[in-house]
């Protein structure tokens, strides 16, 4: 959520950033300010206000230790006067900070200085590019079709228990999947992260507070009779793990990592481009999270490109990173990388990480700070990461990886699934 006198000092960066962004209500800038020009005059009202009451009431006092009874009974009905005054201000405070707080939720972050301008996937910037494209055969199959030769998922029976977009991994293909989890797991560890098992379903305050409500709640899967929502990544737990705490300067950074099963809607996903592992509903991926100070965000955030980037090399995979435009950016980010591998058996490339730095917006929605050298409060800024989503990871190495004896594992894989190929 972005801050009033940051927005007052600012006003015309703020809506030249936001128009970077494609947003569309800019108005929305004066009604803030607006809002918070009459919150000062209630606030001022109210505060002159309890400060008569105040006097009034301290007299009372004075005045029947005097035996002053009849001034004293004056004084307390200056109070109850003016406690009558003072309700309608009270309840009209309320109502304007509600309104403030309900406006200010409805901008998304300022995109950073380095934020490329557009409106498209299409003019997002490659930043680099690694790895070889492979010349598979004429006869290589997409992962879909791999799955069923080599009995690694079944995605009918997904549709079966659940409906379409749940497959079921067995076999070799679970087992693929649990070998990723695992070294995902320990490669972050390694790097210094802490692991978290957080819930699955988290609360309306947890999902507020990472921005996922009430931009994304479309997009999440809702328990009605307990007002709880699967959470679509492990970002919106982990990082609520520090709402509202005040954290010391010496704590940061704050290194997290998760593995969970992750549930989004995907509504008005169809058509070819959702086959297979590319476009699901339930799948699994492996978080990051930091929580740094804010001078050492973007340092940071390349510290965090360069460990997902490191992820995919070692799995051998072709790759390019991306810096995505302003108007192909999320609702919360302040710069976000996007890593794609390429599918050779479909010759496209399919996303498999973003990573992001979120500078004090998800903070200041959670309430997490910390007390610098001077002891002032100061929010954190946060930063995320997929190290990795599965789906299309896996349905990479499958298609990457096929040969006329099997599918090869990666040898930093081979360790954790068992064997050098699938046959």
């Amino acid at each position: 959520m972005l801050q009033v006198p940051f927005i007052r000092q600012n006003k015309e960066l703020v809506l030249e950033r936001l128009a970077l962004k494609q947003f569309k209500e800019l108005g929305l800038i004066e009604e803030v300010l607006a809002l918070d020009d009459k919150r000062k005059q209630l606030t001022l009202a109210y505060d002159e206000t309890q400060a008569k009451i105040k006097i009034a009431s301290d007299e009372i006092g004075k005045l029947m230790k005097g035996g002053q009874k009849e001034e004293a009974e004056q004084r307390k009905a200056t109070v109850a006067d003016l406690k009558q005054q003072q309700q309608p201000l009270t309840e009209q405070l309320n109502e304007t900070e509600k309104l403030l707080h309900d406006t200010l939720i409805k901008l998304p972050n300022l995109p950073a200085a380095s934020v490329p301008p557009g409106r498209t996937p299409e003019e997002n910037v490659e930043v680099r590019a690694g790895g070889a494209k492979p010349a598979l055969a004429a006869e290589a199959m997409p992962h879909w079709d791999l799955a069923k030769k080599y009995d690694l998922i079944d995605f009918e029976l997904g549709n079966k228990i659940t409906g379409s977009g749940f497959p079921v991994y067995k076999n070799k293909g679970a087992r693929l999947q649990r070998a990723l989890i695992q070294y995902f797991l320990d490669y972050n560890i390694s790097k210094g992260y802490m692991e978290y098992m957080p819930p699955h379903l988290v609360n309306a305050d947890t999902a507020y507070g990472t921005g996922q409500l009430p931009d994304k709640e479309g997009q999440m899967y809702f328990v009605g009779e307990d007002k709880l929502y699967l959470i679509p990544t492990a970002e919106v737990p982990v990082t609520n793990i520090y709402r509202d705490e005040i954290l010391k300067d010496s704590d940061l950074p704050i290194k997290m990592t998760a593995y969970t099963p992750c549930f989004r809607r995907e509504a008005g996903s169809y058509g070819k481009d959702v086959r297979g592992l590319n476009r699901v509903h339930q799948f699994d991926k492996v978080e990051v999270v930091q929580l740094v100070h804010p001078e050492k965000s973007y340092e940071v955030l390349e510290e965090m490109v360069a460990h997902v980037e490191g992820l995919i090399q070692a799995l051998q995979l072709p790759y390019r990173i991306l810096r995505l435009c302003g108007g192909d950016m999320g609702f919360t980010s302040a710069l976000t990388y996007d890593f794609e591998v390429y599918s050779a058996a479909q010759q496209k490339w399919l996303e498999v990480s973003s990573v992001s730095n979120f500078e004090a917006y998800q903070a200041n929605r959670m309430k997490i700070r910390f007390k610098d050298s001077g002891g002032k409060p100061q929010l954190v800024h946060t930063l995320n990461g997929s190290s990795l989503a599965l789906p299309r990871i896996l349905a990479c190495l499958l298609e990457n990886n096929q040969a006329a004896d099997g599918i090869h594992i990666p040898p930093v894989l081979q360790q954790y699934f068992g064997a050098e190929k699938i046959s």
